[in-house]
């Protein structure tokens, strides 16, 4: 008679001897701490937990059972409005596939990402949602957990990980080139100084296309502030740019804010093209001209991802749309 026994589930224990450490060492890495580990016995716990395919207990129930029918999702800052309407995209991908999504910020004072991560896991998800930036020991967690995971959203194509975004270099390039086409030869730039956007990369392209000089260049926080803290800045400049490429549409809401308080006519002083195509583009005045990011597109992919994994980890790329409104200086039908 066959034996119908199932394979024993890998444990802490099976960890720690491949390692040569003890359990309470491997729970300090998977939990980062309370006790301080030397880098080279995490790297082995770690190496060991990849290697035996170690997964915490309440992930191994949820898989075993069919009942990881819940997805997490680790986002910044969910206020801020491309990332509002990212959480819903998700939401509703992922009710479409019969899952709940569990959002949680990674903003928090009170706790780690890493403390975050775990917890995620923790609640028997079956796949992990990453609209965020990871440390490189916080990658190493989620990828030691053995989780399906994807990154979505800004951050470039990461090694290990699955990952989706769109060309954001090809995007803000289509944008500046379209201020361009106006005629407009002084564009400045706003937007971050952040190592992983293309956005700024996207908008000197287009001015070297032109043979155009480099504009203006002002890095400030993806915010209506950091917007408008800038508009204030260019303002007040004693040579003001025709046109401004801002690297989200929050950054171009708090750019109107800025020239209104001045006085100053957009788009028939100052143009203005922007990034994301939120829906508050659309509810300001003017309407903002904006490089549209594909959510439910990206949203379908992510779910996809994280539910139905293929073996390879690669980068999938989508393309952006350009919708031309009146803040670049176009009357649209």
């Amino acid at each position: 008679m066959p034996d119908e026994r199932r394979p024993r589930s890998v444990t802490r224990a099976d960890v720690a001897r491949y390692a040569g450490v003890s359990t309470a060492v491997v729970s300090y890495v998977l939990n980062d701490g309370p006790k301080p580990v030397a880098p080279l016995t995490r790297e082995r716990v770690l190496d060991a937990v990849r290697v035996l395919g170690y997964r915490p207990n309440a992930v191994a129930r949820a898989l075993s059972k069919g009942s990881a029918d819940m997805l997490g999702l680790l986002v910044n800052d969910n206020r801020n409005p491309f990332f509002a309407e990212l959480c819903h995209a998700l939401d509703q991908a992922s009710a479409e596939t019969g899952r709940s999504l569990l959002i949680v910020n990674s903003d928090r004072t009170q706790v780690t990402t890493s403390e975050q991560i775990r917890d995620l896991v923790s609640r028997q998800i079956g796949g992990l949602i990453i609209a965020d930036v990871l440390t490189a020991r916080e990658q190493a967690l989620v990828e030691a957990l053995g989780i399906p995971a994807v990154v979505i959203g800004p951050f470039g194509e990461i090694d290990g990980l699955q990952s989706i975004g769109v060309g954001f270099s090809a995007g803000a390039r289509e944008a500046t080139a379209h201020l361009v086409g106006h005629g407009y030869r002084d564009i400045a730039f706003v937007g971050s100084a952040a190592r992983y956007d293309d956005r700024e990369r996207g908008w000197r392209s287009a001015l070297d296309e032109a043979r155009l000089p480099l504009g203006t260049q002002l890095h400030v926080p993806f915010s209506y502030q950091g917007g408008h803290d800038a508009g204030m800045q260019l303002a007040d400049a004693e040579r003001r740019p025709r046109a401004v490429f801002a690297a989200s549409d929050q950054i171009a809401i708090g750019l109107l804010a800025a020239f209104g308080r001045r006085g100053i006519r957009v788009p028939d002083e100052i143009a203005i093209a922007s990034f994301d195509g939120t829906l508050t583009a659309d509810f300001v005045w003017p309407r903002l001209t904006t490089s549209v990011q594909p959510l439910d597109e990206m949203a379908v992919a992510a779910v996809r991802a994280v539910t139905d994994p293929g073996p390879e980890r690669r980068h999938r790329e989508l393309s952006t749309t350009l919708r031309v409104r009146e803040s670049c200086g176009c009357t649209p039908g």
